[in-house]
């Protein structure tokens, strides 16, 4: 019954749409459809979610952290209700008394210690800290950071870190969401830094999935460096993955081959046009007709060859998963769906490809390559 329900709970203003959603549910009493008429979305998708943290409460943090919330709030809303609860645990501070600032400001220190190698956060809970631990390969564990309690429950609220370890001593690792948000804090920090007067505000959701790096660019004048953004490219960002024993996944020749087709399937003018084509407006005669390297609108003539080349050495199968992933910037994993493959084949068969794109460019143009443009 809608009408008999009691108000929504006032919770910290930093806490994700997903635990808000969650406690709405579980607390508040509102149905998964009251929720997904709210939200303006499927009710499935609320179910989703409340299971999703219903699964993630073994996670002793968490649920201590939502039992703090859910305390915290109702003492809130009625202090009568706290003085009836009996005391079954020690009193300690409460996530919502955490704010925006210190969270970032904590998140800026303590994930870019959990980033480093065998890095881990250990909590307890007689602990009313937690530490952050890294063990090293020759077995020394060296004391890194040490955090409140309540800021732990903040990250674990905020999914940054993940239980790799229940039980006594439980250990915590930073998460994928943590990662992206360490990326994200550290370049509002620098921005913050060195462009306080800046017109435009900084993309700090944008930056968190790039990877800047160097590139040496050939002029008139000699090699030139430029910034580019790694993460634009997945033939780069599988370059940058390790095999077991080391070694990368793709060595640089295969990226750099890679990376050769691109520049002239781009140089060719072959990606499907985003916009109006204004080119040949106003242009009499055989306005409306296609004529094979009509101009810049079709892009030069020499780059299509180069790139059609390649592809017919290729053949099927591998020229088209060069052509998706090295020149349409497609992913791994929507290429193999695209194509039916099986699920993690499409970075084996993509390597397979590179070797023979690279062996056509070292015998078609020996070792400097043919010239752009």
């Amino acid at each position: 019954m809608q009408g008999n329900l009691s108000p929504l709970r006032k919770l910290p203003d930093w806490l994700p749409d997903a635990v808000r959603l969650y406690l709405h549910h579980t607390e508040d009493g509102l149905s998964l459809r009251a929720l997904a008429r709210r939200d303006g979305c499927h009710a499935s998708t609320v179910l989703r979610t409340v299971r999703r943290y219903e699964k993630r409460r073994e996670d002793p943090l968490l649920d201590e952290a939502l039992d703090a919330l859910v305390r915290e709030t109702d003492r809130l809303t009625d202090p009568a209700t706290e003085e009836q609860k009996p005391m079954t645990a020690p009193l300690r501070a409460k996530p919502a008394a955490v704010d925006e600032i210190t969270l970032k400001r904590e998140g800026l220190r303590i994930l870019r210690r959990l980033g480093e190698p065998g890095a881990t956060l250990a909590i307890a809970p007689d602990m009313e800290k937690a530490v952050v631990l890294r063990e090293f390969p020759d077995g020394r564990c060296a004391r890194l950071g040490v955090v409140d309690r309540v800021v732990a429950q903040a990250f674990v609220l905020q999914d940054w870190i993940q239980c790799r370890k229940a039980g006594r001593v439980s250990s915590y690792e930073i998460s994928a969401p943590g990662k992206a948000a360490l990326k994200r804090l550290i370049d509002e920090d620098d921005q913050a830094r060195m462009a306080s007067g800046m017109a435009e505000a900084p993309m700090a959701f944008a930056d968190q999935h790039r990877i800047w790096g160097e590139k040496l660019i050939p002029g008139e004048n000699g090699p030139r460096r430029v910034r580019q953004n790694l993460a634009e490219s997945p033939v780069t960002v599988l370059g940058r993955r390790r095999e077991k024993d080391g070694r990368p996944f793709l060595d640089p020749g295969l990226v750099e081959a890679a990376e050769r087709l691109r520049e002239d399937f781009e140089l060719a003018q072959m990606g499907p046009r985003v916009a109006q084509n204004w080119e040949r407006f106003l242009t009499g005669g055989d306005r409306g007709g296609f004529q094979n390297d009509a101009g810049l609108a079709q892009g030069p003539k020499a780059a299509r060859d180069r790139v059609g080349a390649a592809l017919r050495d290729l053949g099927p199968g591998l020229g088209d998963v060069a052509l998706r992933v090295c020149c349409f910037l497609e992913g791994i994993e929507a290429a193999e769906q695209r194509m039916g493959w099986a699920a993690r084949s499409g970075k084996i068969v993509l390597r397979i490809a590179l070797q023979r794109l690279r062996r056509h460019y070292d015998d078609t143009y020996r070792k400097h390559g043919p010239l752009i443009g």
